[in-house]
């Protein structure tokens, strides 16, 4: 997702830089005319680096020399921003402020993320592996929780997200977006890669290319180690285990449905409805039973007050229906207490072959609380047809996001 509302995009804006004998992705605005420099890096970190795969772990040993590290250039480099107008801190000693000046000496990795974004979510499990291979060797992630929703700013709310999550490195709350704006991030999720020195040396958009980032991360904490006076780094690590099923598992290649807005002014298509969005009105829709459905467009039925950023019903039950490309369906909603039955492809409730992981077993969905919620997981990439059925005014529906 981006700030306008876009999809994330897949992809790392890059210049490639050969560091201590592997290809490395380091991004800036100004990197595109660094060839030179980029040659003489190659030049001097040539046979650098010894990598033993045994199969299950990967062993990278790297001789270190500092007068070819004290050659690079780094004029040509943004320095980071300090962290701006900072509301809350999760994972701090005593919950206290953090600065990036006190992190000086240390490889930053600063990742930009919302807690209801299905791309961001999809990164933590790379995010919080590296943080255990690499935070003893230099490396300081924090996660910059700038959010889209207005209750993505609560504190609690966060916080219990963070945990779900398993995220143990700092969580810095950015609800006025200053840090967002300091640093001209426009997408959840974005990563910056700071070198000791304080340097934006890599710059990633979106899901993806973890490779790349995992040996700049090496890279950076070599040269780290390099300056100050170590003759070799290693690092053993392995794989970053992805569970075949789960959410974190999707091949970016694949053409999905894009993500669809439900309130009046994050959204980029019309509902399904011929009375269509109404600016803060209550509306009766109704779905009639002939209705031919346009694939990718949502069409409601009970009483539903059109917010900003969300469908409010206000009826007692309620009905959404959505024809969609995916392996995987989510929403982002709230409420308290409520209850949906989930219908796909005919049948309801939902094929146990295809539950996604926050319904039960008979197919029903608990809206506990603030946050996004997968209702489908199939094994491959598909059209599908999906029906929620509400029971409880006041659910809030914010978006579809798929996989």
């Amino acid at each position: 997702m981006n700030k306008d509302n876009f999809s994330a995009l897949i992809m790392g804006v890059a210049v490639v830089s050969l560091i201590v004998g592997f290809g490395v992705y380091f991004n800036s605005p100004s990197l595109n005319k660094a060839s030179s420099e980029q040659q003489q890096t190659e030049k001097f970190v040539s046979g650098a680096t010894t990598v033993v795969d045994n199969g299950t772990t990967i062993t990278t040993r790297i001789k270190l020399d500092r007068s070819q590290f004290d050659k690079l250039d780094k004029s040509q480099f943004r320095k980071a921003p300090e962290f701006a107008q900072i509301s809350g801190y999760i994972n701090t000693p005593n919950n206290d402020q953090l600065t990036l000046s006190s992190l000086k000496g240390k490889v930053v990795l600063v990742d930009f993320w919302t807690y209801t974004c299905i791309n961001c979510i999809r990164t933590i499990s790379h995010i919080n592996d590296w943080n255990q291979k690499y935070a003893d060797k230099g490396l300081v992630i924090v996660g910059v929780h700038s959010p889209e929703f207005e209750f993505e700013k609560n504190y609690d709310n966060v916080k219990a997200a963070v945990q779900k999550f398993g995220i143990t490195y700092p969580v810095i709350q950015d609800n006025n977006h200053g840090t967002w704006d300091a640093y001209g991030n426009q997408y959840w999720p974005r990563d910056y890669l700071i070198d000791a020195q304080g340097y934006i040396r890599h710059d990633h958009i979106g899901e993806g290319d973890y490779n790349a980032t995992e040996n700049a991360i090496q890279s950076l904490l070599a040269e780290r180690a390099a300056l100050n006076g170590a003759k070799e780094i290693s690092f053993t690590t392995k794989p970053t285990a992805i569970k075949p099923g789960s959410l974190q598992s999707v091949d970016l290649t694949q053409e999905t449905t894009p993500e669809i807005y439900l309130g009046y002014s994050y959204a980029r298509a019309p509902l399904g409805n011929s009375e269509n969005f109404k600016p803060d009105q209550i509306v009766s829709y109704s779905i009639p039973t002939n209705t031919n459905f346009k694939p990718n467009i949502a069409y409601l039925q009970g009483d539903w007050k059109n917010n900003p950023d969300n469908m409010e019903l206000q009826s007692d039950t309620g009905r959404i229906a959505l024809t969609y490309n995916a392996k995987s369906v989510n929403i982002v909603a709230s409420g308290k207490g409520l209850q949906g039955i989930i219908s796909e492809d005919g049948l309801t409730p939902i094929s146990t072959k295809s539950l996604g992981a926050d319904l039960s077993k008979d197919g029903k969905l608990v809206i506990d609380g603030q946050r996004l919620y997968n209702l489908a997981i199939h094994n491959n990439y598909n059209t599908h047809n999906i029906v929620i059925d509400v029971k409880g005014k006041g659910f809030q529906l914010y978006t579809f996001t798929f996989g």
